[in-house]
């Protein structure tokens, strides 16, 4: 409960954008004594029956007393929320804590009425089940733990609202009325609902502006040359299949077509509906045009004009300003500084960038935050598709320029399921909220490959126009975390590229084994030694010799491929004597030929760059006859992230290679180039098998949640954050069944002695100072000490080598069985999450960094492949000769230490080092814990859209 002083302190936090089902936007904000006149201008444009609906009885107009009493919150135990569109209500939701005001007080303190009602022509947009999530956070924070609702038996839509929230509830019936009751804390239910009905939402909204009905281009030059003039050519001769205008207050009334486009003053002259407006004007005009649109009803805005957040701190003000005017008419926008976006369908046909030449058509869905990189991959893909339509074109692309408002997040939404798109290529200079997009691209690979380059790795920031949170994790465990995702991580845009043109139109292989065949013996041991380095297992290669024909080509490869010990096939080849032309056209018919015949396994060529083989594959592609086989299909019934991502519709189908569409086999100028680009292929596929299984997580009897809740309850209680003494940290640890090996401060010989008589010999002497701590190579550790004159002896020599006993903080402790020294830490990082951490104690982890990452909750499989995921793994299993330790025992920790972790947020950070695996079992020999107040989730709460 909040105390009297606050309660009518305006709560600014509970101000929100949000996306509507219809792809809209709206702003929730908290209802004030200010909104007098626009509840009453609200009210009189809702129909009779919705005003019956709401208050059982005919009810024309609100008296001064409901008015007041509806715009008068103490924002604790009677709060209104307003949705609002250009500033005006749209729909109302309010709640009253019952036995507040002369409600009555029957029910316990924690439960409040609710009402909604929803002007008639907003309704089935999907306010009101955002204003449900907002009205539940707010009641949450109040300490209203439960909802109750009164509702009219004919009124189906409002009943609908609260049986779909996904809350756990209970329905009677009388006196005429249904009466719901449900409880406010979220379920996995709740959040499917919440996080299917985002995906739409989003999905749509960027679904507006990538296909739209209408375009007008505002800030179209009066002469050739200029950004818009240039785009609205570019628009125009791609071949739009909508309308276009060309925009600009500075033509002469009498200008009635500029280049074959209706041309016009100003936004208001249009008198047909404009759905999208490229912004081409300096930034001051900006505001004017934004205004102009949203009285139009324009739905979406590509803001190609500079000057904002890429300028520094005023720019990135005015960028601010930019967002919330534009989604005040409940627009969205691409920028600002973007380069635009394109979309290549028949039935669109939309070239809105500054891209002056159409991409071909594809199945590529191609985004980047930066114009540069995104000419840059448009020309590298059309070059190497050779010049055929739908073989490595693109559906539609995105550059986000400053990505003030829509992401890349967003455009994953669309690409989910969006039937154009197979294969979805990613520059990300920045990830604005790392967690939401690790579970959409989660379930995105589920579905399609996804191909991301991260772009200002090392520089330590984003690039100045992009604001975001900021992760302390390094880029390497980001890029763990986003391979645990399904994310195929790629380091260059050349990788990009050539990831992308294998996944567009080959299948995945079903595991490592590689075929290797050509005219090039030189090539297929390059080819065989770069399988070796991807992990890959290649068979011999066979040499056909330079003097192989086209015809050996197709029997060697149609023999490769029906070959059942292998499950990919690497072509090699060098240019053919005499006449080159005729020799690739052969040899690509050849070879598209015997990889259509069996269809189930992918084919690469490696090349040398002296013919034509790349485009004649590309023309052999676009002539060769279609299969008929068909991927496997999964659906949402049976995929591994049901329920929690979408509880009542099917996924869309995984994009396999079907007979559908010709099979292009890529050609690639080097070998090394080829086979990384198989060896992501086989990788991803693996994650897209394990997924299917993701594993469980495990119940142990002997973990005490709530004992630990208790403790770590009472340890904030001292503090904002602290870090746990070793006897609290043994506590909190033994609750969730990690014993850690007792360890006793020795200040003087004497009491090293006395240590190790309480302990029991033999023990260990260790120097626990930062310099020295977990530094046995140091010779800061003496071990196996087996009575008070060796103990004795060892301290005397610790004390000679390293300083006086304060300085070294000696401890004793009891010997653990020898094994393999490794680490275990769990981290809450406030833009990415929980992660956990494992890996050797020691060099391995230190110096070259080989270290293990999931995202907690960790799954039973997700802790066995993080123990094997490591480079040093083979040291636990045996390696040359060694006896293998217990890796069980091992997987069981890190479960628990996870199980720590997700139960209780407050633990911010956990160390366990060294945890010595033995033989049989395994010993905690050092152990840290951390509490804090945890940071805020944005992922629990209601639907909201970022303010970058």
């Amino acid at each position: 409960m909040q105390s009297a002083s606050d309660r009518h302190e305006y709560p600014a936090h509970w101000e929100a954008d949000v996306v509507l089902r219809d792809g809209g936007t709206a702003r929730i904000r908290p209802i004030t004594v200010d909104d007098a006149e626009r509840l009453v201008s609200f009210y009189e444009q809702v129909s009779d029956e919705s005003k019956y609906y709401r208050f059982f009885a005919p009810y024309p107009r609100l008296s001064a007393k409901d008015v007041h009493r509806f715009t008068h919150h103490d924002f604790v135990d009677r709060v209104g929320l307003a949705a609002t569109i250009g500033g005006e209500f749209i729909a109302t939701v309010r709640y009253d804590r019952i036995g507040a005001d002369g409600m009555p007080a029957s029910a316990p303190a924690d439960e409040a009425e609710v009402a909604f009602l929803v002007q008639d022509a907003h309704q089935g947009r999907g306010v009101a089940s955002a204003l449900l999530e907002h009205i539940a956070a707010v009641a949450r924070e109040r300490d209203i733990r439960r909802f109750a609702a009164e509702v009219l038996p004919a009124n189906s839509k409002m009943i609908k609202v609260f049986t779909d929230a996904g809350y756990t509830q209970k329905r009677s019936f009388e006196d005429g009325v249904v009466r719901l009751e449900f409880d406010l804390e979220p379920t996995d239910r709740s959040l499917a609902v919440q996080y299917a009905r985002e995906q739409r939402a989003e999905a749509h909204s960027v679904r507006r502006l990538l296909v739209p009905g209408s375009v007008a281009v505002i800030g179209t030059g009066r002469t050739p040359g200029g950004v818009g003039r240039g785009v609205l050519g570019n628009i125009r001769d791609a071949g739009f299949t909508g309308r276009l205008y060309a925009v600009n207050k500075a033509f002469p009334e009498d200008l009635k077509e500029l280049d074959g486009v209706p041309a016009h003053r100003s936004m208001r002259d249009i008198e047909e509906q404009v759905d999208l407006a490229v912004v081409a004007v300096p930034a001051e005009y900006v505001p004017d045009v934004v205004t102009e649109c949203g009285e139009h009803g324009v739905q979406g805005l590509v803001v190609l004009s500079a000057g904002y957040a890429e300028s520094g701190p005023d720019g990135r003000e005015r960028q601010r300003e930019l967002v919330r005017h534009a989604r005040t008419y409940g627009m969205r926008i691409i920028g600002p500084n973007a380069f635009g976006i394109i979309n290549t369908a028949d039935d669109v046909r939309l070239n809105a960038s500054l891209a002056p030449e159409m991409p071909r058509p594809g199945r590529i869905g191609l985004f980047a935050q930066s114009g540069a990189i995104g000419i840059a991959l448009l020309s590298r893909l059309h070059r190497r598709g050779g010049g055929v339509t739908g073989v490595t074109g693109i559906s539609t692309f995105v550059s986000s320029g400053n990505r003030a408002d829509v992401s890349g997040n967003d455009v994953l939404q669309y690409w989910y399921d969006d039937p154009d798109t197979d294969v979805v290529l990613m520059y990300l200079e920045s990830i604005g909220n790392p967690r939401k997009f690790t579970r959409l691209a989660r379930r995105t690979a589920a579905a399609k490959p996804l191909v991301v380059v991260q772009g200002a790795r090392h520089g330590g920031a984003a690039p100045q126009g992009h604001t975001v949170r900021v992760t302390r994790l390094p880029h390497t465990t980001v890029s763990a975390l986003l391979r645990q995702a399904g994310v195929i991580r790629v380091d260059t845009i050349t990788e990009l590229v050539d990831a992308g043109l294998l996944l567009a139109r080959q299948p995945l292989p079903t595991g490592p084994r590689v075929a290797i065949l050509g005219n090039s013996e030189s090539l297929g041991l390059l080819t065989y030694d770069a399988c070796l380095s991807e992990g890959l297992r290649p068979l011999p290669p066979l040499d056909l010799t330079t003097a192989a024909s086209a015809a050996d080509f197709h029997e060697a490869l149609s023999h490769a491929l029906a070959d059942d010990t292998c499950d990919a096939v690497v072509v090699t080849a060098i240019p053919a004597i005499g006449d080159a032309t005729t020799g690739d056209a052969e040899l690509a018919q050849a070879l598209s030929s015997a990889a259509e015949r069996v269809p189930g396994k992918p084919v690469l060529v490696v090349h040398v760059e002296l013919g034509g083989l790349a485009e004649a594959l590309s023309a052999a592609a676009s002539t060769a006859p279609r299969a008929g086989t068909t991927a496997p299909r999964t659906t949402g019934r049976d995929h591994p992230f049901r329920p929690l991502d979408f509880p009542a519709e099917p996924l869309p189908e995984p994009t396999d290679i079907d007979g559908t569409t010709p099979r292009l086999i890529p050609a690639y100028p080097a070998a090394e180039r080829a086979v990384r680009a198989l060896g992501e292929a086989v990788k991803y596929a693996q994650w897209r098998r394990d997924a299917a299984e993701p594993g469980k997580v495990p119940e142990y009897e002997d973990i005490d949640e709530k004992g630990a809740a208790r403790l770590i309850d009472g340890l904030l209680a001292r503090g904002q954050g602290l870090t746990l003494g070793t006897d609290e940290t043994c506590d909190l640890l033994g609750k969730y069944g990690i014993q850690v090996h007792r360890a006793l401060h020795a200040p003087t010989p004497d009491a090293a002695v006395a240590a190790a008589r309480t302990l029991g010999y033999p023990v260990a002497l260790k120097a626990t100072a930062p310099h020295l701590r977990h530094r046995a190579d140091l010779g800061g550790v003496r071990l196996d000490l087996a009575d008070e004159e060796q103990l004795r002896r060892a301290y005397a020599e610790l004390t000679e080598l390293f300083g006086r006993p304060e300085e070294l903080r000696p401890v004793v402790q009891t010997m653990a069985p020898r094994g393999v020294d490794t680490v275990v830490r769990a981290v809450i990082d406030p833009a990415a999450g929980a992660v956990l951490s494992f890996g050797l104690a020691g060099a391995a982890s230190q110096l070259l960094g080989d270290m293990a990452h999931r995202l907690i909750p960790v799954t039973d499989r997700d802790a066995t492949s993080i123990v094997r995921s490591i480079r040093t793994a083979p040291l636990l299993f045996g390696w040359r000769g060694s006896t293998p330790v217990d890796t069980p025992a091992l997987e069981e920790l890190l479960v628990r230490v996870s199980r720590l972790v997700d139960d209780h947020p407050e633990v911010v950070a956990v160390t366990l080092e060294p945890v010595v695996v033995a033989t049989h079992g395994l010993s905690v020999l050092g152990a840290s814990v951390r509490l804090a107040l945890p940071p805020a989730r944005d992922d629990l709460g209601p639907r909201t859209l970022p303010t970058y």
